[in-house]
């Protein structure tokens, strides 16, 4: 294993800076500084609104050439997905990973360097850009040497940075997910990353927080609760009731923990005669091998060897674009889980064109919609959406399964911040829309009396480290 040991460059006192996810849940970029050196937090891309996805074009606010190290907290693109971009503009590692999060970048960061290609070039062809050309935020081949720089760092495994001490604890939310804590001999830092729910189907509940002098916490559901419903009953009767009547269930889905949640899922009502044996296609080869790696690291979540097998076997796997293809022509009820979980790209996307237009059909979304994006339009309301340059009508049923996050939400975050034997100097929310982050501000202050703010996007606060 290698180590971040560059040599020291000038520096006054520590620094923290929010170069991303403050006033948003995406783009998460958060530059530590620290006698000299920089280590950069997660490396998202920023994602929904056109504001903040270009953001993505717009030039670094520091030096990729003078970073000393890249912490991944997980995989999720809002967290990894810049990282290709980082590397062609000068970085050149180390990234610093749990296995399974590199295993799962492996997937992500390649697919999503295609995806932009694609979009790409179809704007090209049907001149839907108004840029000549358009162009790829960066290639498939760009994300393949980014992975060059991962380095695999077990959770509980302290590396020393040079001047700091990094150790990855387990976080839940999604398999290899973890918070990363920092320490000098001076002070302590904990990032939480993205915290998991204590309850969730498939990921083990996150680690209690062992100390932290400052502590940054996402705020994704920092305004609101998990409904108490079962939502494995609300999926069974949407499928039910859109079978009864002849339609397809198009389920958007996060290749990365929902897809395979919503298999799990799937498998169990199969198996206890809940719904009727409709067809199951998982149609997005990312999930695909997605499920695969949860095999591979069966000791990192919830789910025993005979669940796992049940997981990958309860519907048919399609891989190749004819495959995808052939969905358009069933002629009876099936469920067709596809990505992205937003709809914001992806085969998804070919699937709400065509069945989306059927009023016999459903589109369930599972799990948290960011701002901008389709998904979140069609559960505000909005029927009419934009699919590869065409103005399409929504007529398929929408339904929203939010109990399905694999986000903590207020309560469960306010009770992992409870797990601190001692409060924090200071607690910083971001990684939430405003009104999100605001919320859990309120709570921190006056559940626990901790002092909290909410940064704002390139704001640089003092690091007691």
């Amino acid at each position: 294993m290698s180590q971040a040991s560059p040599s020291a460059r000038p520096g006054g006192g520590s620094r923290l800076s929010f170069f991303g996810a403050a006033g948003t849940v995406t783009g998460s970029r958060t530059l530590i500084e620290h006698e000299g050196r920089r280590i950069l937090v997660d490396c998202g891309l920023f994602q929904g609104y056109k504001h903040l996805r270009l953001l993505n074009r717009e030039p670094w606010p520091f030096d990729p050439r003078q970073l000393d190290a890249v912490v991944l907290t997980h995989a999720h693109l809002d967290h990894s997905g810049a990282l290709p971009l980082l590397a062609r503009n000068g970085f050149r590692g180390p990234v610093f990973a749990t296995p399974a999060t590199i295993a799962l970048c492996g997937l992500l960061l390649p697919d999503s360097g295609h995806l932009q290609e694609d979009d790409a070039a179809f704007a090209n062809r049907h001149r839907t850009s108004r840029h000549a050309p358009a162009l790829p935020l960066y290639t498939e081949e760009d994300a393949r040497e980014s992975l060059r720089l991962l380095e695999p760092l077990d959770a509980g495994q302290p590396i020393d940075l040079g001047g700091l001490k990094l150790r990855l604890q387990r976080a839940g939310h999604i398999l290899g997910a973890s918070s990363a804590e920092f320490r000098s001999p001076r002070g302590s830092l904990l990032m939480s990353g993205d915290v998991g729910r204590p309850d969730d189907l498939l990921s083990c509940a996150p680690e209690p927080i062992a100390h932290a002098d400052t502590l940054v916490i996402e705020s994704t559901y920092g305004d609101r609760l998990h409904l108490a419903e079962d939502h494995a009953s609300v999926l069974a009767e949407v499928i039910r009731r859109t079978a009864a009547r002849g339609g397809m269930v198009i389920v958007p889905a996060f290749a990365v923990g929902r897809a395979q949640s919503l298999l799990y899922q799937l498998w169990r009502l199969k198996r206890d005669g809940r719904i009727p044996d409709l067809p199951v296609f998982l149609d997005s080869p990312m999930a695909i091998d997605t499920t695969d790696i949860y095999l591979r690291f069966h000791r990192e979540h919830r789910l025993s060897p005979d669940e796992c097998r049940g997981m990958s076997r309860v519907a048919t796997l399609c891989r190749t674009p004819e495959a995808s293809r052939a969905l358009n022509a069933l002629g009876y009820p099936a469920i067709i889980i596809s990505a992205s979980g937003m709809a914001t790209g992806g085969r998804i996307l070919h699937h709400l064109r065509n069945h989306g237009r059927d009023h016999r059909s459903s589109i369930v979304f599972a799990g948290y919609q960011a701002g901008g994006t389709r998904g979140a339009r069609l559960l505000a309301g909005e029927r009419e959406i934009r699919i590869f340059g065409e103005d399409v009508r929504i007529r398929a049923e929408v339904v929203s399964l939010p109990g399905m996050s694999a986000h903590a939400d207020a309560a469960q975050l306010i009770a992992w911040m409870k797990t601190m034997p001692a409060a924090p100097h200071q607690v910083w929310v971001n990684h939430g829309e405003p009104a999100a982050a605001d919320a859990l501000r309120w709570r921190i202050e006056h559940e626990l009396g901790w002092p909290a703010s909410v940064p704002l996007m390139g704001q640089r606060v003092a690091l007691p480290l």
